[in-house]
């Protein structure tokens, strides 16, 4: 079921993340698929949808910081480590920071650390506030295909069994970039 963006529309979305569902989206260049990062039967499922290993890893997206402070070890950023952070949100960076103990592995996969951003995206910074919390945020495609840019190329690779927020991305050309909070250190150019 495709939806139009209102008030009522992104409080069917929410209803269904609460309802331990996945969601699209779209986000600063592609559309994302969603879940309550929290729900470990979410995330499988968003996982079985794309076809893509728990290992790797996901990233949450955030409206602001204070939504991802129970997955990160704040604590491990140093001054230099939290000015080039707050320097680039919310916008279209991703950062890989330390998790706290707490944080699940259907989260961080194989890694100690997770991704994360604080988006500027109005679509999804609504999504976010009206949930209350972050969003898993992967993009919209089987792995190994070209991730989607519209609410039809969504449902052209994975189907019509989850609500789409149909709006268009932001339109940059390329997924955000991920950079190492730690060391600055680029991962995968924007």
């Amino acid at each position: 079921m495709m939806i139009e963006s209102s008030s009522q529309d992104v409080a069917s979305l929410v209803i269904a993340l609460r309802q331990q569902q996945v969601i699209a989206y779209p986000t600063e260049a592609v559309f994302g698929l969603g879940c309550n990062p929290d729900s470990e039967s979410a995330v499988q499922a968003l996982l079985a949808l794309k076809q893509r290993p728990w290992q790797k890893g996901l990233i949450l997206v955030a409206a602001h910081y204070a939504q991802l402070k129970e997955y990160i070890d704040d604590d491990a950023l140093d001054d230099a480590a939290r000015s080039r952070i707050f320097a680039s949100w919310p916008g279209p960076v991703t950062w890989v920071i330390p998790v706290c103990p707490t944080t699940p592995s259907w989260l961080t996969g194989q890694h100690a650390s997770l991704a994360v951003r604080v988006s500027a995206f109005e679509p999804v910074r609504r999504l976010c506030l009206a949930f209350g919390k972050p969003l898993v945020s992967t993009s919209a495609n089987l792995t190994g295909q070209p991730p989607a840019r519209s609410a039809d190329e969504v449902r052209g690779q994975l189907g019509a069994a989850f609500l789409v927020l149909d709006e268009a991305v932001e339109g940059r050309l390329n997924p955000t970039e991920i950079r190492d909070a730690l060391s600055g250190e680029l991962i995968r150019q924007g």
